[in-house]
């Protein structure tokens, strides 16, 4: 009888033991996560946010010919708020005329001054040539004079003969030499006519470009479309009050709705793994339901520093293959780039990986017990990492870190296993 009750006895304290230890070993599960590493495709890929824009667009420019009447900086006085739908010919913008009317009337006052300074050389010149003639008649008239008077000496004593031969011959070279002055002063008057003339049509010209150019101020829209505000270098749209430089007289432009693109800008981390060609999803802030398609067309070859960056980053345009009417420049797009993609990938949550003396492990279920288990990493996405080598498709690994993590045992990679997997990988 003392025999039955002690091996009741000892019985109810094993089973309370058993229950005891299970029951806690599934409290420890229940407070620890447990995952298990999955198969199947493994995407990378890196995100962004982008802006919408028409692929192609019109430009809606202030006056062409601003440089060469001297303009450098127009500014904005008036403009058509942004969205609205002109048709060619309507009014866009109107610049400011300050500065252009004041040359206007510079001009013009020069343009005067040099009609005045043509009136006078003409005259000149003509009272110069007109007196050079009267001049050359009458040294004629005194050449046949001396003529005479060299044929009446004749019956006189030879040294009156030779008196009246000698002012002949000086009368002769007198009007030989007016002639060939007379032709060089009608030579001195055209190329002062010329000169003269030039500057005229200089400044002609000048006013003439100058009044051109004033028409230009008011902007009009070159074909129909909706009006969408150009923007500076810094990326701040133009408005009434900013200027517009003479080499990019751009103030709007008129963009094709039919054909959009997404403007993104990725940092110099990622931007290696970026290449032409490659498929993007694209989401859309306004309307987050709604998925669309992309390829990238274009990445830049230089780095460049952003407002309010810190660090470079690198343009790159993304088209978007679906045409939608209710695509609107400006739009805030989420892309997410694909850049690689392996088909049959034994990968694990990144939370489940850590890092200690330049080993990288995870803490994996051992039976009733827990291990750190050495893997060798491969590709890494924005949530996952694939496994290489150190774990199977069956195991158990933590999504934290367990109880006394840091005192478990570590099971290290055989050398030549994870050589030979870090290879492959590459």
């Amino acid at each position: 009888m003392d025999k039955t009750k002690l091996l009741w006895g000892a019985g109810l304290m094993f089973l309370a033991l058993f229950v005891w230890f299970f029951s806690g070993s599934s409290d420890n599960e229940n407070r620890d996560i447990i995952v298990s590493p999955e198969r199947g495709e493994f995407n990378v890929t890196v995100t962004s946010t982008g802006e919408l824009r028409a692929k192609n667009s019109t430009k809606i420019q202030g006056p062409l010919s601003a440089r060469r009447a001297g303009i450098w900086q127009l500014k904005i006085s008036k403009l058509v708020p942004e969205g609205t739908l002109v048709k060619t010919g309507e009014f866009v913008a109107e610049l400011d005329k300050a500065e252009i009317s004041d040359k206007i009337n510079v001009a013009d006052a020069e343009l005067q001054k040099s009609q005045s300074e043509y009136t006078r050389t003409k005259l000149d010149t003509a009272l110069t040539l007109s007196e050079a003639r009267d001049q050359l008649i009458n040294l004629r008239y005194g050449m046949e004079e001396m003529k005479l008077k060299m044929e009446e000496s004749s019956f006189e004593a030879p040294s009156v003969r030779r008196q009246a031969e000698i002012d002949y011959e000086r009368s002769i070279r007198t009007y030989e030499q007016a002639k060939k002055n007379y032709v060089t002063k009608e030579q001195q008057s055209i190329a002062e006519m010329q000169g003269v003339a030039a500057d005229l049509r200089q400044k002609q010209q000048r006013l003439e470009v100058l009044k051109e150019t004033m028409q230009q101020f008011t902007v009009l829209a070159p074909s129909d479309g909706m009006v969408i505000y150009a923007k500076e270098w810094g990326g701040q749209k133009k408005i009434v009050g900013s200027s517009v430089s003479s080499w990019n007289p751009v103030v709007a432009t008129l963009p094709d709705l039919s054909r959009m693109e997404s403007i993104t800008y990725i940092n110099e981390v990622d931007i290696q793994k970026i290449s032409v060609g490659q498929s993007v999803q694209i989401g859309l802030d306004a309307d987050p339901d709604r998925k669309l398609t992309g390829e990238i067309t274009e990445v830049a070859n230089i780095g460049e520093q952003r407002p309010n960056s810190d660090s470079k980053v690198f343009e790159v345009l993304i088209v978007v293959n679906e045409t939608d009417s209710t695509l609107r420049p400006a739009m805030t797009t989420s892309n997410e780039i694909l850049t690689a993609t392996i088909d049959n990938a034994l990968y694990i949550p990144l939370e489940c990986l850590h890092t200690k003396d330049e080993i990288t492990f995870v803490y994996k279920k051992n039976g009733f017990s827990a291990v750190r288990q050495e893997v060798n990493i491969g590709m890494l996405n924005e949530n996952e990492a694939t496994i290489l080598a150190g774990l199977n498709e069956g195991d158990k690994v933590y999504l934290s870190t367990p109880k006394d993590g840091e005192s478990l045992s570590l099971e290290r990679l055989e050398k030549t296993e994870s050589e030979e997997q870090t290879i492959s990988a590459r």
